[in-house]
């Protein structure tokens, strides 16, 4: 086990060149971090969770239901002995052969059999309540925790302290001049102090998204399941990897960056389960410009602009320094995904003149017409025993569903 610690922990890939983990020691006049700082992280990340968990059932509850939000879920499949054999043993997703010989079997439509086993799989879904719910909940949770140290930690960052009240905004707060000169990021480097407020804050970030993490798996599951699994692991490198070899400072800066937008995000959905349409298209304009602005502007403008170029030409390049990197252009890739998603919401909210779906959303709402294959629709055209169910499920014209 020593050995592999030993390797884990080597110094020329953590550090750079000529530094050792004994010159980050803390001392009487300097604190740096230290790996074993973060362990707190667990046990908070757990206390978060739970947190969450108790506030949707107490609190975001009965805001929904105060703003009438109901729990009625997806319409539901009409019950069928047959249909439900397939959708449960079988498959969920029948191909057009099994469609074509369940239509012979039931006397159904092709398309009316399609419409069954689209409602059959939204029915597993959850509510608007319980959607909004989560929403609430997923802002929230963080609150108890992230006040103190977060609240601090922006004042200082971005709002002028007192002295320089009395002199006029003439300057900055110099506790943080790498917010304003990013090359601050660099000078000293790695032997920069670590002061109480960057501790604190890395220690709830990381127990917030480690939180995250967990929540994902009894959460709503969502189409870019996978992709933002990957963005919360890359996240938790990220703050790990910028802890433990004292890039802190830029590390701040990631961090602040990326809250930015997250805020208007589950506003925009939450006026949206409220049926606030024009609150929520006003709240979507508002995200989709800083979420574009600040994650394809301002992060590689910015952020990627002094971990690549000004920090090769302070520090130079080291193992670790790479995978930093690496990360930071990982989390630009998903950046350009998500931006692609919120134009193409966008653009539809253009030509429907609302903000519909999140694109994310296993709900399924597509039009019958849209359902059916070319060969489907060729045994649907030719159908003529089309509304005539044999257990009286249908008993008039197939309409477009909407949910």
């Amino acid at each position: 086990m020593a050995g592999i610690l030993a390797w884990f922990w080597n110094e020329r890939f953590w550090l750079p060149h000529n530094v050792t983990w004994a010159d980050l020691k803390n001392t009487e006049e300097a604190t740096f971090p230290q790996a074993e700082d973060l362990y707190l992280a667990f046990p908070l990340a757990f206390g978060i969770f739970m947190i969450r968990l108790v506030f949707e059932r107490f609190i975001a509850r009965p805001c929904a239901l105060g703003l009438k939000i109901q729990a009625n879920g997806p319409q539901k499949a009409q019950p069928n002995a047959i249909l439900e054999k397939v959708f449960t043993a079988i498959t969920k997703h029948p191909d057009e052969k099994r469609l074509e010989g369940l239509s012979k079997q039931l006397d159904w439509d092709v398309r009316t059999i399609q419409r069954w086993f689209r409602h059959r799989r939204n029915q597993e879904k959850p509510s608007t309540l319980t959607r909004f719910c989560e929403m609430l909940g997923s802002y929230n949770d963080i609150l108890p925790y992230l006040f103190r140290a977060r609240v601090k930690m922006v004042w200082k960052m971005t709002v002028l302290n007192a002295s320089d009240f009395n002199n006029g905004f003439s300057s900055p707060p110099m506790e943080t001049p790498w917010l304003w000169n990013t090359r601050e990021c660099w000078y000293n480097y790695p032997y920069q102090p670590l002061t109480a407020d960057l501790h604190y804050y890395y220690i709830v970030e990381l127990s917030f998204y480690l939180s995250l993490l967990f929540s994902q798996f009894t959460d709503i599951r969502r189409k870019d399941f996978l992709i933002m699994f990957v963005h919360h692991l890359a996240t938790i490198s990220l703050i790990t990897f910028s802890y433990v070899n004292n890039m802190a400072r830029v590390g701040t800066l990631v961090m602040c960056l990326h809250d930015a937008a997250d805020v208007l995000m589950e506003a925009a959905k939450m006026a949206n389960y409220a049926k606030c349409q024009r609150l929520c298209n006003l709240i979507f304009v508002m995200f989709a410009m800083v979420f574009i602005s600040s994650r394809l502007g301002v992060y590689p403008i910015w952020i990627l602009n002094t971990t690549l170029f000004e920090s090769w030409e302070i520090v130079g390049p080291y193992p670790s320094w790479w995978v930093f990197n690496v990360l930071l252009l990982l989390l630009l890739v998903l950046h350009s995904f998500w931006s692609y998603l919120i134009v193409k919401i966008a653009c539809r909210a253009i030509s429907r003149g609302k903000v519909s779906k999140d694109d994310r959303s296993d709900i399924e709402s597509s039009s019958d017409e849209e359902d059916l294959t070319p060969s489907a629709q060729k045994l649907h055209n030719s159908s003529t025993n089309g509304t005539n169910g044999t257990n009286g499920y249908l008993s008039g014209p197939p309409c477009r569903d909407e949910h």
